[in-house]
């Protein structure tokens, strides 16, 4: 007996009528074709992510295994792909959802926010089967723990750095929450499916062993043929439309249902024209079958020639039964050419693929030793890491784009490219860190600067705020940068602060400029009176007339800065006229001085005060100093006469310097009043 199509010679029929639809099998393929096309747009779809296994790279690795030889006069290649053909068809037997695990897009989940995952994660959930999503869902648990690591070790970094210890870091995110329970409700549905699914395909598996048996009691059983038959066609038709079945039981089941089958069409040899009939109508079919599988034979789309392939397979082997004996071989031979031929064509271009596929690998593989070159960089300021964030992004633009790489080697490529781009993140983020350290600690200094601007903005004291505020404005421009979202507020409120006490200074001392100006104009009509001036050459008097000068020219006030010259003019005048008096040269020189400290203690700078005095200090140890060298070369002169002129010249010099002493301790006297 012949098992080209599983089912046992007939003979023998009476003739009797029956009704055949011949549109059954055109409607059949014209689905199965419209089915191929949406699994092989899927598929492509699939191929575009490197961490899903796509439908191609698959097919290729099963295609190499070795399976059960279904003909025995078939080749050891024919029968791979007619088991490879069976076994896909006996996985999706088991749960018709696994078809559509095609349809659904795989994305960059590792490109994604946490929020961004977690909002695919409950699409998912809420909208696509959930034995479908099973490879999409590990995929983003995976991404989402890596993610979620990298945060809290960011989070774990900042709460000790803030001075926290570590066993006491605790840290709770809400979109943790919402992946826990998008998760959970996967998990619980995925439960309830296998649940539902297992009950389901065990009363299916019951209900086919049930039919099983009714088809073994049609034997031999006393009633009209045409009865038996239609009773067969009808228990043929519940088969068809039973669920799945469990995986293990597929084949089995169907062994014993085609055995039952075949015994039944044995049966019928007592009805040959039915029989003939029948056959006939399956050849029919099983011809258009064949046609359709060589119009996809010349298909250049491969992939979905060969999932419409299983799909005709599939009715070839469940809807149709035995066709007559002299045509069976052909047929099936006729079947399997057009079969080989796709597989043929599908091992070509996997080929192609493959070597394809050795290229991508090698160019994914440079742009890893790219990023691990980035990698090696010392990266030290914002703008040299924004360079190589922006290089970072186009080689992963670059390795996404190259496409897939060899299956055995796909998990092991993305796993490198994935920790060249996190050693990479870890580094920017370490950066930053530690810039956003730099930058709160700037932040930090910058508030001292705003507390010593706003302390002094209304001093009076103008002479010393003034260069307390040029001094925090220069430290101000070294402080680096800190963080965006407060630089803004502190330099409104720095500037405020400086603005306030430089507007107050400016009008100060616009006011200061005028009165100078006045100032100036009233010291130089009187210096023009001083010099006209007529001496009585009464001492006294003359005295009392310049010193009362003197008091009015300070009383005047001081001039500007660049006008000071008439200070020194006015000082030549009273020399001038102080010259022509007989005055002691000590009561001179302390007029002359006291007018230069008027001078002095109406200066803006009291460092002038200060170094006057500083310089008389100077002067009084110099001069004590020069009467002590005196006094001991005095002693050289022991034995010499007094009228000695050497020794009259040294008496005289230590005079001389006592009497200086004595007017510079007077200055020094007259000074201190002033303090």
């Amino acid at each position: 007996m012949s098992k080209k199509d599983n089912l046992q010679e007939a003979d023998g029929m009476e003739k009797n009528s029956i009704e055949v639809n011949t549109n059954d099998v055109e409607n059949a393929i014209e689905n199965t074709a419209e089915k191929a096309e949406k699994m092989v747009e899927a598929s492509e779809a699939i191929e575009q992510n490197d961490e899903a296994p796509s439908v191609a790279n698959k097919e290729s690795q099963e295609s190499s295994e070795t399976s059960k030889t279904t003909d025995n006069k078939g080749s050891e290649d024919d029968n791979k792909v007619l088991d490879e053909i069976d076994n896909e068809n006996a996985e999706d037997a088991e749960d018709e959802g696994n078809k559509d695990r095609h349809t659904i897009e795989f994305k960059e989940y590792d490109n994604m926010s946490l929020d961004q995952i977690v909002d695919e994660l409950e699409k998912l959930v809420k909208n696509e089967k959930v034995q479908a999503i099973k490879k999409h869902v590990d995929a983003i648990k995976k991404e989402f723990n890596s993610h979620y690591k990298d945060l809290l070790d960011e989070k774990k970094n900042d709460f000790i750095n803030d001075g926290g210890n570590e066993i006491d870091f605790y840290y709770n995110s809400p979109v943790q929450k919402r992946f826990k329970e998008a998760y959970k409700e996967y998990r619980n549905k995925l439960h309830e499916h296998r649940k539902k699914l297992e009950q389901n395909l065990k009363q299916n598996l019951a209900d086919k062993l049930e039919i099983i048996e009714e088809i073994k009691g049609l034997i031999n059983v006393e009633e009209n043929i045409n009865t038996t038959y239609k009773h067969f066609k009808e228990l043929q038709e519940r088969w068809r439309n039973i669920g799945p079945i469990p995986r293990d039981k597929y084949n089995n089941a169907w062994n014993s249902y085609h055995h039952h089958v075949e015994m039944f069409y044995d049966f019928l040899h007592l009805n040959r024209d039915l029989r003939d009939l029948d056959f006939k109508h399956n050849l029919e079919q099983k011809l258009k079958i064949i046609e359709r599988a060589e119009e996809l034979a010349e298909d250049t789309d491969v992939l979905r020639a060969f999932r419409e392939l299983q799909e005709l397979h599939k009715m070839w082997k469940e809807e149709l039964g035995p066709v007559d004996r002299e045509h069976r071989e052909d047929v099936w031979e006729r079947f399997k050419a057009a079969t080989k031929i796709i597989n043929d064509k599908r091992q070509a271009y996997f080929q192609e693929l493959d070597k394809v596929y050795e290229k991508n690998l090698e160019q994914k593989l440079e742009i890893i030793d790219k990023i691990n070159e980035v990698n090696q960089l010392e990266i030290k300021s914002h703008g040299a890491w924004q360079k190589q964030i922006k290089v970072i992004e186009s080689l992963r633009n670059d390795f996404f784009e190259a496409g897939k790489v060899p299956i055995k080697v796909n998990e092991a490529t993305w796993a490198k490219f994935k920790t060249a781009v996190r050693t990479f993140n870890r580094q920017k983020n370490a950066f930053y860190k530690g810039l956003k350290k730099e930058q709160y600690s700037n932040l930090q200094k910058k508030l001292e600067l705003i507390k010593i601007a706003e302390d002094n903005k209304d001093s009076e004291d103008f002479e010393v705020t003034t260069n307390l505020m040029k001094k925090i404005q220069s430290d101000w421009k070294k402080i680096g940068h800190v963080p965006r979202k407060d630089s803004d507020k502190i330099w409104k409120q720095f500037k405020n602060a400086c603005n306030h006490y430089f507007d107050r200074f400016h009008a100060s001392r616009n006011a200061e400029t005028k009165e100078s100006l006045e100032a100036f104009n009233k010291k130089q009509t009187l210096l023009e009176v001083v010099k006209n001036i007529k001496l009585t050459k009464d001492k006294e008097k003359d005295t009392e007339t310049i010193k009362d000068y003197i008091s009015q020219w300070n009383t005047i006030g001081r001039v500007p800065n660049d006008k000071r010259y008439i200070e020194g003019k006015f000082s030549k005048a009273l020399d001038d006229l102080l010259s022509n008096l007989k005055m002691d040269k000590e009561e001179l020189e302390m007029i002359k001085f006291e007018n230069k400290l008027e001078d002095l203690n109406n200066s803006d700078n009291t460092r002038d005060l200060d170094n006057e005095r500083s310089f008389i200090r100077k002067k009084i140890d110099e001069i004590k100093g020069q009467i002590n060298q005196l006094e001991n070369n005095l002693q050289f002169f022991t034995n010499v006469d007094e009228d000695n002129p050497l020794v009259k010249e040294v008496l005289a010099n230590i005079d001389k310097h006592k009497n200086d002493l004595k007017l510079w301790k007077k200055k020094l006297s007259k000074i201190k009043e002033l303090y």
